[in-house]
């Protein structure tokens, strides 16, 4: 048998550990954004419904908050919904951008699930999410009180990362 005959399933076998080193290494809640320690980019939106809008569209208002893009059509959008509801109750403040999305479907959302936003917005066209780096839905960003974005959590909020990310990142906007 010729040693050859070996090096295809080795070369396999090397390169599936390297994409298995790599994928244990990236956490794919801690997706970089560019604006770290910016200020956040201004949300320039549609009113949804008769829900209040942002008082300010740069959020330098001196209070922390979260900012979650989310949309009707996404499962974990639905799916973290019932934390953001938790988050607000202990009086956290959360904007909700609405994103992609018919205005009629997200009010229906709205109103079968309950609203944890103290403001929240339409950017039916995305431009709003490209101007915020957005990677998908459900993403949420930490703002500090001068309107910096301290950290992002791209995906669903679970309990596991409020513990993890969105605790530790709220201290720090403190």
């Amino acid at each position: 048998m010729k040693p050859l005959v070996f090096l295809p399933p080795l070369i396999f076998a090397a390169l599936a550990g390297l994409f298995y080193a790599g994928m244990m290494r990236n956490d794919p809640e801690g997706l970089p954004t560019a604006f770290a320690g910016k200020a956040s980019p201004e949300i320039v939106v549609d009113p949804l419904g008769n829900y209040p809008t942002p008082e300010t569209a740069t959020f330098d208002d001196g209070h922390v908050k979260l900012v979650n893009f989310w949309a009707s059509w996404c499962a974990p959008c639905r799916s973290e919904h019932p934390l953001l509801e938790k988050l607000a109750a202990e009086g956290m403040t959360i904007v909700g951008v609405n994103y992609k999305d018919q205005p009629a479907n997200a009010l229906n959302f709205l109103d079968e699930l309950g609203n944890p936003f103290s403001s929240v917005v339409s950017d039916t066209t995305g431009r709003t999410g490209v101007n915020w780096g957005l990677y998908g839905v459900p993403e949420t960003f930490i703002l500090n009180g001068n309107g910096q974005i301290i950290a992002r959590m791209a995906g669903p909020i679970t309990p596991e990362n409020i513990e993890t990310v969105l605790r530790p990142a709220l201290a720090k906007a403190q």
